[in-house]
């Protein structure tokens, strides 16, 4: 009978993989290879989420690793974007095809006349002539098939044809509108032919692990996750949860001691951790899930205390004052607010370099 591992056996294991149980000084395309990948559907949280995790860490250092395209910011799981490895990316690209090729049902009507056979080779066309932001790209599909969606069009360039964001000097990477590049123009080769989704869900569980077949489907988006962890069991240790539910597991991962003090982090928005298991008690309770989400659908940025979500926070900059405001699920003890406001100020000073000031505070709602 497999051995059963608790929530919080669970939370320390993830926390090991996800470099949040102590700061490691290691570089930074090396910690986003173990993170595999880093939501980054807005330019900033990758900052942020690497200065949680990396001892040393400077803004420079990524930027630098996005400049000399080690580092790219691209579409991959879940059809979001990610910082990923540009070895990472070129070797799992091809995976992920199945998965965005069916987030296309989306458009619905809007698709009417959208013939992928001929707007791909349209779209490679001009993204193999110079980098192109999105707005370039749908007008100059559009001119070409004047009676597509011009949405439809954008939305199926994104899904089908590998591209990568150039990066800029601004001062996340990224500007709001920023130019895409094809793949293999930008860094030299193209995605692997060839899927490859058993070393997909190894990465997986080395980086989120231990996880069930629902978890490893729920981060990556690909209905056969389940269909590689059962090829892949031979190899693999299985566990139990507290409900009985089937775990993977690589027989090396770390799996600390559920009492191995976790210390206080702040997570940014959209941070994987928060999104990676379908069933997510090990880092947020499901009382305090739908506090995670907004209306609009952004994933807030949470902090963590001995390991788990214990709310959301946010900040604010004016006249040279910086304030993070932490909103707690629940009432904090004296020993969280302490180390949580040590922490919050230190994250204040790597964002806000300029502050003469800063402040963390707990709002009252």
């Amino acid at each position: 009978m497999a051995d059963t591992l608790s929530v919080q056996a669970l939370n320390r294991a993830t926390l090991a993989r996800q470099l949040l149980l102590a700061r490691e000084r290691v570089p930074v395309a090396d910690a986003v290879g173990r993170l595999f990948g880093m939501q980054a559907q807005e330019p900033k949280p990758p900052f942020v989420g690497l200065w949680s995790r990396l001892d040393g860490f400077q803004a420079s250092d990524l930027n630098t690793a996005l400049r000399d395209r080690t580092l790219v910011r691209a579409t991959m799981m879940r059809a979001t974007l990610h910082l990923m490895t540009a070895s990472d990316y070129l070797a799992f690209r091809t995976s992920m095809q199945p998965m965005l090729d069916a987030a296309m049902r989306v458009l619905g009507d809007r698709a009417k006349g959208l013939d992928l056979g001929e707007v791909v080779p349209a779209a490679r066309s001009l993204l193999d002539e110079r980098p192109r932001t999105f707005n370039e790209v749908r007008a100059l599909l559009q001119e070409r098939f004047p009676d597509v969606n011009d949405r439809a069009l954008g939305y199926a360039v994104r899904m089908c044809v590998p591209l990568v964001m150039v990066p800029t000097d601004d001062r996340w990477g990224f500007p709001r509108s920023a130019e895409f590049a094809s793949a293999d123009g930008w860094l030299g080769a193209a995605p692997s032919a060839g899927a490859a989704e058993d070393d997909l869900v190894l990465r997986y569980l080395e980086a989120f692990g231990p996880a069930s077949a629902a978890d490893a489907q729920t981060w990556s988006g690909l209905r056969s996750a389940g269909e590689a962890l059962e090829r892949l069991r031979p190899r693999l240790s299985v566990f139990a949860d507290d409900k009985g539910r089937e775990l993977f597991d690589l027989p090396g991962a770390p799996r600390p001691d559920e009492d191995v003090p976790a210390p206080a982090r702040f997570l940014p928005e959209f941070d994987s951790l928060v999104l990676a298991h379908a069933d997510r008690r090990r880092i947020i309770a499901d009382a305090h899930r739908p506090s995670l989400t907004t209306k609009n659908l952004r994933v807030r940025a949470v902090f963590l205390w001995d390991g788990f979500a214990r709310g959301v926070w946010e900040t604010e900059y004016k006249r040279k004052v910086a304030t993070l405001r932490l909103r707690p699920f629940e009432p904090l003890p004296r020993a969280a607010l302490d180390e949580l406001t040590a922490e919050g100020e230190a994250l204040l000073r790597f964002t806000e370099p300029d502050a003469k000031d800063t402040v963390v505070t707990v709002a009252e709602d």
